[in-house]
Parts: C-alpha cells; structure tokens; sequence
C-alpha cells in the first residue's frame, strides 16, 4: 500500500523568481506552502552574475545573491523550501499526489509548476568557461553590458533574429552565425536583419572555440562548406538556438504547445486540470524575464488561493 507522508494545501515544484514569488504570496496567505527546489535551485539566475533589470536593485545585483533574497524571503513568511527533486506526479483528482526522490510522497490539494525552462547550447567547453564572462543566453538580459562592443549570435530562427535586431541598437556590429545556407526565421524578421546595417550574416558557419583569458576575446568559426577557419574579434556571444521548458514529468496530464511550454488559461495560470497552476518559463515562451516570472507565480499564488477559498464554499454548501 502506497505511504502518504503529509497532505498540503500547496506544493510549488521548482524554484526561482515564479517559484519564490508564488511562495510568499501563498505563505502571507496562510496556506504553509513547500516548495521542492529542483536539481538548478533558484533557477536560471543562480548562473547569471550581473542583473540590472529587475525593479528594487538600483545598483544591479549578482543572480546568486538576487535568489538568495527571495529564498530568504519565502521562507520569513513561513515557506518550507525543501531541497530535492520531484520524479513524478499524478495530478487527476481532488489530491495530487507528487513523488520525491528521496521516495517520500506527497498528496496536495493544489500544485503551482515553476520548473522554468533551460537555454539550449552548444555543448562546447569553452561556452560554459565564459558563461557569464561574455557568454550568455539572453540578449534582453545582458546586452546592456556590451555596448559599443562587437558581439556574435549563434542561430538562424526568430529568436536568434530578435536577438541580433535588439543588440544591433547597443553594439558596434552583431555577427550572426548560421550554420546552413538559409534561415529557419519567418520572412518578416529575416527582412529586419537584412535591413540592418551593423549586422553580418556569416552563412554556413559554426562555432569551432570561444577564446580569451579572464573575459572572452572572440571567436574561432568554420565555413562548414569550404572549411575556411576565421577569427572573430569579439567581446560577447549570444547562443539563440532555443529553450527547452523543464516540463517533461507533466507530459500526458498537462495540455502543452508543440515545443512543451505548458498551456495557461488567458489572463491566468489555470491548466487544463483544476488545482495546477503554471507559472515562469514554463509557460512563457515569449519574454523569459525574471520580473515577468515573478508576476506569473504572485498571480499562481493568487489563482490557487482563490481554488481553494471555492473548494472549501462548495464543500460547506
């Protein structure tokens, strides 16, 4: 027979700005929330040095320290942060049932989703050494820090164009590696790229090796049809080939679009089954902002407060 260690009436599964934000909200509530912070606790920002664009850090802040506060936070309010990752879940009926695994299984009366969504890269050495040193995932997020600077994109889709568009307007030049002889981005923003002067398309060209001393200091490429090796003097890469929504463990329960971004209700964080909120970047697919998750996961708060006040009405009724 299956052991329930304890019932709840919120669990939050993963950490981060969403996570944390829907844990002081649900803790100021009166609804002793636990939240299982996952194998990257805090999040993407945990691997971010410099933050300058969330509101209340008017100096900017290291991501680290950034999470640190929220942690800090949640838990002043009575959160219970849990280190440990949740394998599984079963999410039909009035308790979800959550499995840890440290084998502990948890019922739940409502479930808020913040496993957030990884960047995708390129899988060689020297991208993870400069990561944070040059390297960087989010033009939005870090573009500030490269003005007047040349910098590079890596990929050929609308992400990869949006990325190159918005640095073009801080930088000196913004090369764009693709690595065939065409894009995969929709015409429109193909047009915007073109248009731009201070950006260079390098067609049918991949990453070789980033290289530098403590910052980095440009790229070496390949043309993958002639097989040239070039240098790229460079103060920034930006890797644009995607995001991957940590949404694996809620396929088959949980209504998702084609890239596994978890389906919301407009104007809320309901999913198709009731009692589970989504919030953060999985299911955001659009801005992929630290202050945009934490609104996400302050309305996932709110959304389940407002489950559970229903539920126990009906239920006097």
């Amino acid at each position: 027979m299956l052991e329930i260690k304890e019932r709840l009436k919120v669990l939050i599964i993963g950490s981060g700005p969403a996570g944390y934000t829907a844990a002081i909200y649900a803790a100021r509530a009166g609804l002793d929330p636990v939240m299982y912070t996952g194998l990257q606790p805090g999040g993407q920002l945990t691997i971010t040095n410099d933050v300058e664009n969330y509101p209340g850090y008017p100096d900017g802040v290291m991501g680290p320290q950034m999470m640190t506060d929220f942690k800090k936070q949640a838990e002043r309010f009575g959160t219970d942060v849990r280190h440990g990752i949740v394998e599984r879940v079963e999410l039909a009926g009035d308790f979800k049932r959550v499995f840890i695994d440290n084998g502990d299984v948890i019922e739940t009366e409502t479930v808020i989703i913040s496993t957030g969504a990884s960047a995708k890269w390129l899988g060689i050495p020297s991208e993870e050494k400069f990561n944070g040193k040059g390297v960087s995932a989010c033009a939005v997020c870090d573009g500030f820090f490269f003005k007047g600077k040349d910098v590079v994109v890596v990929g050929g889709g609308d992400t990869a164009c949006e990325e190159a568009t918005y640095l073009s307007k801080l930088c000196r030049k913004v090369y764009m590696l693709v690595r065939k002889d065409h894009m995969r981005a929709s015409q429109i923003m193909q047009n915007r790229v073109e248009k731009t002067a201070n950006i260079e398309v390098l067609w049918n060209t991949e990453t070789e090796e980033i290289h530098g001393e403590d910052h980095m200091t440009g790229v070496r490429v390949k043309n993958n049809q002639t097989g040239e090796i070039t240098e790229i003097e460079a103060q920034g890469f930006f890797v644009a080939i995607g995001h991957k929504p940590n949404t694996d463990i809620f396929k088959g329960q949980l209504d998702m679009d084609k890239y596994g971004y978890i389906i919301t209700e407009k104007s809320s964080t309901k999913t198709n089954i009731e009692g589970v909120f989504a919030c953060g970047d999985a299911q955001d697919s659009v801005y992929r902002q630290a202050v945009t998750a934490a609104g996400t996961g302050c309305m996932a708060a709110l959304d389940a407060e407002r489950f559970l006040v229903e539920k126990e009405v009906s239920v006097v009724s």
